[in-house]
């Protein structure tokens, strides 16, 4: 049976971040839920996606996350991952944009 995925959607530090993990739980810290295994996307090709490649470098060697429950927007549980993104909490948009975008035509 494969293990479980889950999507910890948390706030931190005016942004929303959105990880996905094999182990959610209890955590033995007072009032903290342990969010452990992160997944993240293992690219050999040229094709990168910056938002994903920024969270792996800034939880890069951490084993598990102790996040205050008051944090913790969302936990789901889901089938498959999606893309890991960071969002400004006021505004909803991503925080890193992939390229920067043509301008649109007049």
């Amino acid at each position: 049976m494969a293990k479980s995925l889950y999507k910890v959607t948390f706030f931190n530090a005016g942004k929303i971040y959105e990880l996905y993990a094999r182990h959610i739980g209890a955590s033995h810290l007072w009032g903290f839920t342990e969010v452990g295994e992160l997944v993240f996307d293992v690219h050999d090709g040229v094709v990168i996606d910056p938002t994903e490649e920024r969270l792996r470098d800034e939880f890069a060697g951490t084993r598990v996350l102790h996040l205050p429950m008051q944090s913790i927007v969302r936990v789901e549980e889901v089938e498959r991952k999606g893309q890991a993104v960071i969002r400004d909490a006021q505004s909803g948009e991503k925080v890193v944009t992939p390229f920067p975008l043509p301008a649109k035509p007049r």
